[in-house]
């Protein structure tokens, strides 16, 4: 099946992770994004034909492993990344990049450029050839290695012109670079990225294929005074009248009963006692007296304050107070005290801070270890605005669980978590994967997903090599937070177990009452036993 994504704009270093964890699975993708202006250089590209500074035009500079020269992206050119399996036969390459190109000639066509073709001896997608005045309208570059396909085109939409003056494009400098919108059409990106999935799916989806959307930017209006969440559920076109009350009766299975015995007590002195956080609490976890009595818990460093306001969690935003020196080593004694085999431990988003509060996931790290070298520890991370030299702090620390939700399917993104972004967080999971960790992350239903969204999310963490997966049912912690839609039932839950083993999860935890954390020890230890 060929599963077709709009991601909206992705910095180039993100997409070239989410592009090689692809390349490395099984699985049929079609990525559909934009860039950050940037300049990307192929394996044979000469350094002569970048004419300026790139930071003087407010641009970066990448290494593709791609064939070709220099390139350019940025805002209004859609660039298609297919990853797909092909037959590694004599003559595949040029069959594949001939592929590529006929799937944006169908899609201009499309979208009322007539006339789009081939120049012979200059790879891309060209116009004016029957004027004699060829013009190229998108560039294609390709890497093909045992069968597998990365990298694409780059097809000019409306993008600022300007910025191919400061390259030789492709090394060509006998023709120009033209756009759908120099040569008089008017298309918006929505529409050409529909006009590309057709074509692609045409071309590439003998399986079958599933297609999710990142939202759309909506110019609809809001009620005037609504602020928050309801704006943007309203921005986003979801009648609240759709969704469940906070006053609406939960069913049985998501009723946890309060266990407060000795266990659970004594574990509550020792957090007051050493003035720790736990997200069990802020958040307000519905498994905290079972995993209470049971002696884990999931420690919350950086402060109890967010600087990021997701629709769902209860965690309070606010400006963070400076971060606690002393913290790491006490949530060690912590861990010592309680004898923990497997520690959890999570933090606030600092985008604050320059490291996003990276530094103190590898001191606390560090700490834990050295107090109690048996325990095994698992992070669950915040995406470090996609930051790599914070998140190489982290990975440089070695837990031995990476965590990162990925919370929600495309569609939904901007409304349930608007600082963050799908592709960020599935490239935040690829690099981890990439640099040997044993990586995990969670899902959360009854938000307005559908199945087939919630399966496509599953394939997506799966294609990156996402080795643990937990879902659950998300719960309104108040009034001010986004509504349930419905409540999953628990045979619903074991059907997405069976899906997820299907899939190739080392371990899946599904269930109505299933966090981040639930279970963290033993799924660990499931998943190490499925991979070897």
């Amino acid at each position: 099946m060929l599963r077709v994504r709009w991601l909206g704009r992705v910095p180039y270093a993100q997409a070239h992770s989410l592009q090689r964890a692809m390349f490395r699975a099984t699985q049929e993708h079609l990525l559909l994004l934009e860039h950050d202006h940037v300049f990307t250089m192929g394996v044979r590209a000469d350094p002569a034909h970048l004419l300026v500074d790139p930071a003087s035009v407010g641009a970066t500079v990448a290494r593709a492993d791609r064939g070709g020269d220099i390139t350019y992206h940025g805002p209004g050119q859609l660039v298609g990344y297919p990853i797909l399996s092909v037959p590694a036969t004599p003559g595949s390459t040029p069959a594949h990049v001939f592929a590529v190109e006929q799937v944006v000639i169908d899609a201009l066509g499309t979208l009322g450029i007539e006339g789009a073709g081939r120049l012979e001896g200059y790879p891309g997608v060209w116009v004016g050839l029957s004027e004699g005045r060829p013009r190229k309208i998108a560039a294609v570059g390709i890497r093909m290695s045992r069968g597998r396909t990365m990298h694409g085109f780059a097809l000019n939409i409306d993008p600022d012109m300007a910025y191919f003056s400061y390259i030789v494009p492709c090394g060509i400098d006998e023709y120009p670079v033209t756009s759908v919108a120099a040569e008089g059409v008017s298309v918006g990106m929505k529409e050409a990225v529909d006009a590309v999935a057709q074509a692609a799916t045409a071309t590439w989806a003998s399986q079958g294929y599933e297609r999710q959307d990142i939202e759309w930017p909506s110019p609809r209006a809001i009620t005037p005074g609504t602020r928050g969440v309801r704006a943007r559920m309203e921005r986003s076109g979801i009648s609240a009248s759709q969704r469940l009350e906070i006053t609406e009766r939960k069913p049985p299975w998501l009723r946890a009963p309060a266990r407060m015995g000795e266990d659970y007590r004594a574990l509550r002195r020792t957090m007051r006692s050493l003035d720790l956080v736990t997200v069990c609490e802020e958040a307000g976890c519905p498994n905290i007296f079972e995993c209470w009595a049971a002696g884990t818990a999931t420690f919350m460093i950086n402060g109890e304050n967010c600087t990021r306001a997701c629709a769902f969690c209860l965690v309070g935003t606010a400006k963070p107070a400076p971060l606690d020196p002393g913290e790491p080593a006490r949530v060690a004694e912590a861990v010592d005290k309680m004898g923990l085999e497997h520690a959890v431990v999570t933090a606030v988003a600092r985008d604050d801070l320059a490291d996003g509060g990276a530094g103190a996931f590898a001191s606390t790290i560090e700490a834990i270890r050295a107090r109690r070298p048996s325990a095994a520890v698992e992070v669950l991370v915040p995406d470090f605005k996609g930051n790599p030299d914070a998140l190489g702090i982290v990975l440089a620390a070695r837990p031995d669980v990476f965590n990162h939700n990925l919370e929600t399917v495309a569609r939904l993104q901007r409304l349930v978590r608007p600082s963050a972004s799908y592709a960020r967080s599935l490239a935040t999971l690829a690099r981890a994967k990439a640099a040997g960790m044993v990586t995990k992350s969670g899902l959360m239903v009854g938000l307005g997903e559908t199945t087939e969204e919630l399966f496509g999310a599953m394939a997506d963490l799966a294609s990156v090599g996402v080795d643990i997966l937990t879902v659950g049912q998300y719960v309104r912690p108040t009034a001010r937070h986004l509504p349930v839609e419905r409540f999953w039932r628990p045979e619903e839950f074991a059907a997405l177990e069976e899906v997820g083993r299907q899939m190739g999860f080392g371990h899946i935890e599904a269930g109505p009452l299933v966090r981040s954390s639930y279970h963290a020890s033993s799924s660990a230890a499931s998943a190490a036993a499925a991979t070897g």
